[in-house]
């Protein structure tokens, strides 16, 4: 019996991470956001994982995500920008739950804030003192009829923009090394096969 190649190790590990983060191709591909777009985004070339597609996912994911913040929208919406950026769609889908209901206080506030730096006002108290009394929609509207919705878009833009550009640099990285380590196994897999 042979020792199972590190290779294929490696990519069961990542084959189950993504099975559990990302919804699978059909449940994807049945959104009917994406059906006018169907024969586009069902190119196989989105969907596998190479050394341009997956950075041009996680880019395409974290700007998306973090920028709409709008559950269900954000994959369709990760799933349309790759394929201008011919990113890979699973990849761009995982990305979009960054922006999750324990993280989106954080993304608004700080969207509020660099809008302020930008020149817009927004009263980061009275959005602070709305969420904790639970207002409902007519005091959001109003809120954000305010001048509070330009810095807050801006804000959030900003952000996302630069968060996917540092998780496409990540992702590079992170890529090369994974790549880099696979050709290693291969060459010497005795430094990596020991048994006690």
């Amino acid at each position: 019996m042979g020792l199972p190649d590190p290779a294929m190790a490696d990519r069961g590990f990542f084959q189950r991470l993504a099975d559990k983060a990302t919804p699978s191709r059909e449940e994807v591909l049945e959104s009917r956001w994406l059906k006018p777009f169907g024969k586009r985004v069902r190119r196989s070339e989105l969907w596998r994982f190479t050394r341009r597609s997956v950075p041009a996912g996680v880019f395409a994911g974290l700007l998306i995500g973090i920028f709409l913040m709008v559950p269900g929208l954000q994959i369709v919406g990760a799933a349309l920008l790759c394929i201008p950026v011919r990113g890979n769609i699973p990849i761009a889908a995982a990305m979009t739950f960054l922006s999750n209901p324990a993280t989106t206080p954080f993304f608004l506030v700080a969207g509020i804030a660099v809008g302020n730096k930008l020149g817009f006002h927004a009263d980061l108290a009275a959005f602070e003192q709305l969420y904790s009394s639970g207002a409902g929609l007519r005091q959001w509207s109003q809120w954000l009829l305010s001048d509070a919705a330009p810095a807050m878009i801006t804000g959030l833009f900003v952000i996302a923009l630069a968060c996917a550009f540092v998780g496409y640099g990540v992702s590079i990285v992170v890529w090369r090394w994974w790549v880099h380590r696979k050709w290693r196994r291969r060459a010497r897999p005795e430094l990596f096969n020991r048994h006690p």
